[in-house]
């Protein structure tokens, strides 16, 4: 059997389920695990099904005979054979610790993907990449030179056939117009001190306030800077005998484990974004 993997969301009414169940019986589908939520706050339907398909059954035939069912239901969906690994670009400029993160759980089998590239606007990562066997690509910026990055970064996108790319403490703002070209296929990473603790250094921002917990935010990127769909949280405790060095070493181990976590739910496609927000089934 061949694994695949539905998401859809669609506006909520009666038979939605029904209808997914019954194309699956009726093309010898076997559902292994299947999710739902109703938001009553907007009126859809997410669901996320995880299904076993015929040997013979190709993703492409598949989806071309639930088109029919995602249109009667005005369904917005994409089904995906586990097989077919997404192709991964991650982003990076000094600071290295999530990416470091990230290249472990990619050596041990623990991220569904294939890593194509690393990028930098830096070269302190490329022995890391070197390493690693991942392709890295020096694309250096200043205010001048930012359009002309941004092409290049855009054309190694298409070139690679991207399907994400991972921000992993890409210390640059995107443009509005490269927002929208990464919508829902561009996740960032950032303290969860915005927008109280702006500009640099914020842990010791926050050692200077006083703080009692910190954190980490993992979401989509969109041209409203650290503001977009929410996907995962780390938080800690901390109190007044923490250093800020203490602080920044606690964030960078809250940094890298919320953002692996929102990756691989990307990855196996257990997010379906909400409007502002995220629906992430576990």
């Amino acid at each position: 059997m061949a694994e695949h993997v539905l998401t859809l969301s669609c506006p909520d009414r009666i038979g939605i389920v029904h209808a997914v169940s019954g194309f699956m019986a009726d093309h010898g589908c076997n559902i292994v695990d299947s999710q739902q939520f109703g938001d009553l706050s907007t009126g859809r339907f997410f669901m996320r099904v995880h299904l076993d398909a015929p040997p013979d059954a190709d993703t492409a035939g598949l989806s071309a005979g639930f088109d029919a069912v995602a249109s009667s239901f005005d369904m917005q969906w994409l089904l995906r054979a586990s097989a077919d690994k997404p192709r991964v670009l991650i982003m990076v400029s000094r600071q290295d610790h999530c990416l470091n993160d990230l290249l472990y759980r990619y050596r041990i089998g623990a991220l569904p993907a294939v890593i194509v590239a690393i990028a930098s606007n830096h070269t302190t990562c490329e022995p890391m990449a070197a390493a690693a066997g991942i392709p890295f690509h020096h694309l250096p910026v200043t205010a001048p030179t930012k359009p002309d990055q941004e092409r290049r970064l855009l054309h190694l996108v298409r070139e690679q056939s991207v399907d994400l790319v991972v921000l992993a403490r890409y210390m640059q703002i995107l443009s509005g117009e490269l927002c929208t070209e990464l919508a829902g296929r561009a996740i960032n990473i950032h303290h969860s001190f915005l927008p109280g603790f702006k500009g640099a250094r914020p842990y010791h921002q926050a050692f200077d306030r006083g703080v009692k917990l910190i954190g980490a935010t993992a979401h989509y990127v969109t041209a409203d800077l650290d503001d977009g769909p929410i996907i995962e949280q780390e938080v800690a405790r901390v109190d007044h005998t923490e250093v800020p060095e203490r602080l920044v070493e606690i964030g960078r181990d809250l940094e890298s484990l919320a953002l692996s976590r929102a990756v691989r739910w990307h990855l196996e496609q257990r997010i379906i974004v909400n409007g502002d927000k995220t629906v992430v089934f576990r």
